[in-house]
């Protein structure tokens, strides 16, 4: 179990690593799951994790479950880990890793 310390301190890191909004988000996981014919529904749009990312945006700290936490900082880790391994500048030429990023909520090139 994480303490209040430990929780204020992943809340803000998780807050600042997610750069996107809950509507940028939503919209990138639809936009990245829409097929030549056919949209997810909005709530089966994206990779688990991305949803899960998505429902915590829309929480308040004090409504996470310890399986968000686990979440909060699995992505944490992996958003921080992409950018020591291939340097904090990402081009819009990285296509990939961009949205490999954007489906945890975090947009590379974007301020900030």
């Amino acid at each position: 179990m994480t303490n209040a310390l430990e929780l204020d301190a992943l809340w803000d890191e998780f807050h600042r690593v997610v750069n996107m909004t809950s509507q940028e988000l939503s919209a990138w996981l639809r936009t990245r799951d829409a097929g030549e014919d056919t949209d997810p529904l909005p709530d089966q749009a994206g990779s688990p994790t991305g949803r899960h990312v998505l429902a915590i945006l829309q929480k308040r700290r004090t409504d996470l479950t310890d399986d968000d936490i686990r979440v909060m900082y699995k992505v944490v880790e992996t958003v921080q880990a992409q950018r020591q391994e291939q340097g904090a500048a990402v081009t819009a030429d990285d296509t990939r890793r961009r949205h490999r990023l954007m489906t945890l909520g975090h947009d590379p090139l974007k301020a900030g």
